[in-house]
């Protein structure tokens, strides 16, 4: 689940990020670099025989014959869903266990995450690696149940001593300039040797698999700064003990300042090597708003009195809303835990087992290749957190049956982007967010999965409702997918589902959440030992459990940076009152075109839908939701907007970010599997991704619409749920122009649907009732047509096209 919780847990469910118990990511050749290349990282082992050509090169857009022949059906490496292969997951992480697909896999989803690849470590940077993970996690489980007797904030002082100097070792400094010198030089010196086919290997050399002397530097002072507020020595007139340094609130003497100095610059630069530029970028903006806000003009709204570097270094250092706030409290208590949960279930072949059974499930539908795609998306959400990594696991395995059943790459991208994305929204596990919007509200988290259920189910209504549409409108050949029966994997690999089901069982007897991912875990564990494949790879030995535990702490470091430095937007926030300043320039921007308190609601949800969507392209969905919160949240509760809704809505963009143009992570993923045209794929993805844009605004801008979070009685319930899933029916239809059963709608008739299922979106009798009109006019019309023009072809091939997975 988690680094749904760096914006991503495990790098990519169905091929393992993890190597060995070091902690080091498994060698991964250079994107794009011939299927047939060694791998970069210590092993040499020749890889085993890949279980389809089609996986060993994703972006390849080459068209197969309609006829579906496909030469390596008789390969008997090909895998058979059934029989469940181990090797597919690569327990021990060592290359001998991992195929070409599965290494060009993993280096595709790679390019594409919110946290950027880590270093490949082995020798004593590996060991220490191992060793400090494997405290970090220690620790954390340990503070489940016996935490530390000085308080929380101890405990985060602790943690971040060590996380921080962890994502030194893990992430390389990563300075493209230097990078892209090298390269041209590198270009030039083998370009004189008459071997021109030298790019991947140039950019394999330029990423050092070591850590560097600077890298070891900043980690010594990372250990130092973090640890100096328990330092129990004292250190000239600072140090002194734990005790000391809080009494020293507000008065901070100068080795303190130095020190918190210290840390808030390798936090950034923690946050730039996991995450790029923009975050680091943002944080300073929030720095030096607060630092200079006060030689703003007095008249404007958000000039304040100012506040000097040692009251901000105060406010980030020895406060509970600055480096040590809630973010950072949501990683270390809920986060670390989540990641060590998803690579257990990793390990444990739910990820393979969840594609294998949506494919059995619809093997034998019209539209078997689409909705597996779908399904797939919604159950390795348990495990993967980041949209765009299942994107490119899902597209791996199901892009070459979207292809032979005639789904353009184009097409076939936005639906595999949508139902990756989808991993992020879907109970029960969603992203990091969700545990700050627990916090912030002081509810369980139960009760913020009570509140995703809904628009999750409308989700995925939306999507499959386009998948059919698509099937018919674009005439794709029915795809028999030849796989086992659903029911004999569920009997040989059903227990999968046991330890998700468990978390909500437990949730809802009152037991905490951490409390309740640590017994799925163990429930895990021992229900690994059910596998009953050949070789028993599957089992969760001593010695891949250290694993699992290595690789959800490293899954966590990422998230763990964003989440630290996320205190500073909010001290900045807190001790310049931005959030009330910021609130009312966005409603007044709304009441200066209208003073009715309706409208005004709707324009200042559509203002901060925007200015969300924007501020999500730049920065990761955590940090995004956290910023969301404090400048967003503030006007929405002022317009009388519930607490719930007000958190959710900010929650539903921020995660939109990863299909949002021009950036949208996930569409770019789901065009490199495909090889399709990237803006094209990007308006595909928007298409499918529809309802979850519209939604949070349903419930934002009618009491009614509280009823799909499933907050009011049954009644208030039904009707929100109904309703709009009347519109996200027509939106569907609208959009893609083909009304199910009966053929194409025209140009009025969509425009009439979108009228319609924009109108429904207002969960009012009257509004309801109009879009319900206007909705069944353009049905009417779609009738009409039909009847002039005759029965419309579905398209379809008399023979099926016959695909194993």
């Amino acid at each position: 689940m988690p680094h749904r919780f760096a914006d991503r847990r495990v790098s990519s469910p169905l091929v393992s990020p993890i190597s060995s118990p070091d902690g080091s990511s498994s060698p991964v050749r250079p994107a794009n670099s011939p299927a047939g290349e060694p791998a970069t990282g210590p092993s040499s082992a020749a890889p085993r025989p890949r279980p389809s050509a089609e996986l060993t090169a994703p972006t390849e857009p080459a068209e197969t014959p309609a006829t579906g022949d496909d030469p390596s059906r008789d390969d008997p490496t090909r895998h058979d869903p059934t029989r469940h292969d181990p090797s597919r997951d690569n327990p021990t992480g060592h290359d001998d266990g991992d195929s070409v697909a599965e290494r060009a896999t993993r280096d595709l989803a790679a390019q594409f995450e919110d946290e950027k690849p880590g270093r490949v470590l082995s020798g004593p940077a590996g060991l220490l690696l191992t060793a400090a993970a494997l405290a970090v996690g220690a620790l954390s489980l340990w503070q489940v149940f016996r935490p530390l007797s000085q308080g929380s904030k101890y405990y985060l002082i602790i943690f971040l001593a060590g996380v921080l100097p962890l994502v030194f070792l893990a992430y390389p400094a990563d300075l493209r300039l230097r990078a892209r010198l090298a390269a041209r030089r590198g270009r030039r010196s083998t370009k004189g040797n008459g071997n021109h086919d030298t790019d991947a290997p140039v950019l394999t050399r330029l990423a050092p698999t070591t850590p560097t002397t600077t890298d070891w530097v900043l980690v010594v002072l990372a250990v130092a700064a973090c640890l100096y507020p328990v330092l129990p020595v004292p250190l000239g007139s600072g140090g002194g003990g734990y005790n000391a340094f809080l009494d020293r609130q507000g008065l901070l003497v100068p080795a303190d300042l130095a020190m918190g100095t210290i840390l808030l610059l390798l936090l950034l630069e923690a946050c730039r090597r996991t995450t790029g530029w923009i975050l680091p970028a943002v944080c300073l903006l929030f720095l030096g708003y607060g630092y200079y806000g006060g030689l703003l003009p007095q008249s404007w709204p958000v000039a304040h009195a100012g506040l000097d570097f040692s009251q901000l270094v105060d406010a980030f250092y020895n406060s509970d809303s600055g480096f040590y706030g809630t973010p950072l409290d949501v990683a270390a208590s809920y986060i670390v835990l989540f990641t060590i949960y998803g690579a257990v279930l990793e390990l444990s072949g739910a990820g393979r087992f969840f594609v294998d059974l949506s494919a059995a499930a619809f093997r034998r539908s019209r539209t078997a290749a689409g909705r597996t795609a779908v399904a797939s998306g919604f159950l390795l959400g348990t495990v993967s957190g980041s949209g765009a990594a299942t994107t490119v696991s899902i597209g791996a395995v199901t892009w070459p049956l979207l292809r032979r059943a005639g789904y353009p790459p184009e097409r076939a991208g936005g639906m595999l982007a949508a139902a990756g994305v989808g991993a992020i929204l879907s109970p029960p596990t969603l992203g990091a967010a969700a545990f700050i919007i627990a916090e912030y509200l002081g509810v369980s988290y139960l009760q913020v999965l009570g509140w995703a259920t809904v628009p999750t189910v409308l989700y995925y209504l939306g999507i499959l409702l386009s998948v059919e549409i698509d099937a018919r409108r674009s005439g794709v050949r029915p795809v028999v997918i030849d796989v086992g029966s659903p029911w004999r994997l569920l009997a040989r690999f059903g227990y999968h589902f046991a330890s998700l089901i468990a978390i909500i069982v437990f949730l809802a007897v009152g037991v905490s959440a951490t409390r309740a991912v640590v017994f799925a875990i163990l429930l895990a564990v021992a229900l690994s030992f059910l596998d009953r494949t050949k070789d028993r790879a599957y089992r969760l030995t001593p010695a891949r459990l250290v694993t699992a535990l290595v690789t959800g702490v490293r899954g966590a470091l990422a998230v763990s940076a964003v989440c630290a430095a996320a205190g500073i937007i909010t001290a900045t926030t807190t001790k310049t009152g931005l959030g009330p300043q910021a609130a009312a320039l966005l409603i007044g921007g709304a009441k200066a075109a209208t003073s009715d308190p309706t409208v005004v609601l709707v324009l200042t949800a559509l203002l901060a839908a925007v200015a969300l969507s924007l501020l999500g392209l730049a920065v990761p969905v955590t940090a995004s939701f956290v910023i969301g919160w404090v400048i967003v949240g503030p006007a929405l509760l002022d317009l009388g907007v519930s607490a719930p809704a007000a958190a959710m809505f900010v929650f539903y963009f921020a995660v939109l970010s990863e299909v949002s143009p021009p950036t949208a992570l996930a569409a770019v993923a789901a065009a490199a599997v495909t090889g399709g045209r990237l803006v094209p794929t990007m308006w595909q993805t928007l298409r499918y991704a529809l309802p979850a844009y519209l939604t949070p605004i349903a419930f934002v801008i009618t009491p009614a619409g509280l009823g799909l979070l499933g907050i009011g009685g049954v009644q208030r319930i039904a009707f929100a749920a109904v309703v709009t899933a009347l519109s996200v029916a027509v939106l569907a239809v609208a959009a893609g122009g083909w009304l199910p059963g009966v053929g194409p709608a025209g140009a009025p008739e969509r425009v009439l649907g979108a009228l319609a299922g924009v109108t429904l979106l207002w969960l009012e009798p009257v509004p309801v009732m109009v879009g319900a009109a206007l909705a069944a006019v353009a049905a009417a019309g779609v009738f009409v047509r039909r009847g002039s023009a005759g029965r419309p072809s579905s398209g379809s091939p008399a023979n099926p096209v016959e695909e194993q997975l």
